[in-house]
């Protein structure tokens, strides 16, 4: 391997790339995150990095400024370069290159993720929105029961291709990391998307794409469309929140949770790598069986 630290990190971001199979997005904020440290602590060598050094780099951090108003750095961003260093010490280890011990590298308290949930009802109004017959509506309904009926990251949803086997109940999903996962079809999300392609054949614009949802030109939908059809959606249903993809995701979570489903099974049809990323759901839905017992049961 490189002995200098440019060299180290140029061989670690290959291996997140190749053999940890890390989105290339990632690769890019690990890399600015690196150079950044690398940059302000001057180091030439894995030997340079000590406790001494992060602990003043953190400092550092916590003093940026991020816009004109003044406001620093918050603790979770903060904690994004954290976690970028601890990855590339672990790498170091493993390949016995002497340097700071990952674990010296403990991240800062952060308060606890604050989740876009709606209530049952709202989600109600919300599912039929999207009432018409034109094929703008039925999309959108498509759209809106696959979200439910899978948990699909809206990524995941815009991958999604025509060729989809609606006579199944499953279908398998490529998500973060490469990682490979089961998803479940409702029979009114195969309803709807197929009431959706009916009446998309039907029209005599060519599609441009073998995507399952397009837009109104015939390509391929991206994420930030399905995030304007939901804000769009929502407002049709009379909904003040803020409604967007990941809602739709933490909303099936929180169902499954509340209806019985236990943590492990939650955290594979989510497809979180960590129990821990899962756990933030059970909480709400604790929350929602105090709110339960306070109403019906007799005190």
């Amino acid at each position: 391997m490189s002995h200098n630290i440019t060299g180290h990190k140029r061989e670690f971001l290959e291996y997140l790339e190749i053999e940890k199979g890390r989105s290339l997005k990632t690769i890019e904020n690990y890399d600015r995150y690196l150079s950044k440290f690398f940059s302000h602590a001057e180091i030439a060598s894995p030997g340079d990095i000590t406790l001494p050094l992060v602990r003043e780099y953190r400092l550092w951090l916590n003093r940026q400024t991020v816009n004109k108003r003044g406001d620093t750095m918050s603790r979770r961003t903060q904690n994004y370069h954290l976690i970028a260093l601890r990855s590339f010490l672990k790498f170091l280890a493993k390949n016995d290159i002497s340097t700071l011990a990952p674990e010296k590298i403990e991240l800062a308290k952060t308060a606890q993720r604050e989740l876009d949930l709606i209530s049952r009802t709202e989600f109600q109004r919300l599912m039929i929105a999207p009432s018409g017959s034109e094929i703008e509506d039925l999309r959108d309904k498509a759209i809106l029961e696959m979200l439910y009926s899978t948990g699909l990251r809206v990524s995941e949803l815009c991958s999604l291709n025509e060729d989809l086997d609606l006579s199944s109940d499953e279908f398998s999903i490529r998500g973060k990391g490469e990682k490979v996962r089961i998803v479940f079809l409702s029979e009114a999300a195969k309803s709807t998307v197929t009431r959706y392609l009916k009446k998309r054949h039907e029209g005599k614009k060519k599609v441009l794409s073998e995507a399952l949802f397009v837009s109104s030109s015939g390509e391929r939908i991206y994420p930030r469309m399905v995030q304007r059809i939901l804000k769009k959606r929502a407002v049709q249903a009379g909904i003040t929140k803020h409604v967007t993809p990941h809602t739709m995701r933490h909303y099936f979570a929180t169902d499954l949770l509340q209806n019985g489903a236990d943590i492990r099974s939650v955290q594979m049809l989510l497809g979180h790598a960590s129990i821990n990323t899962t756990q933030v759901y059970t909480n709400l839905s604790d929350k929602h069986l105090k709110e339960i017992h306070k109403k019906f049961h007799n005190n």
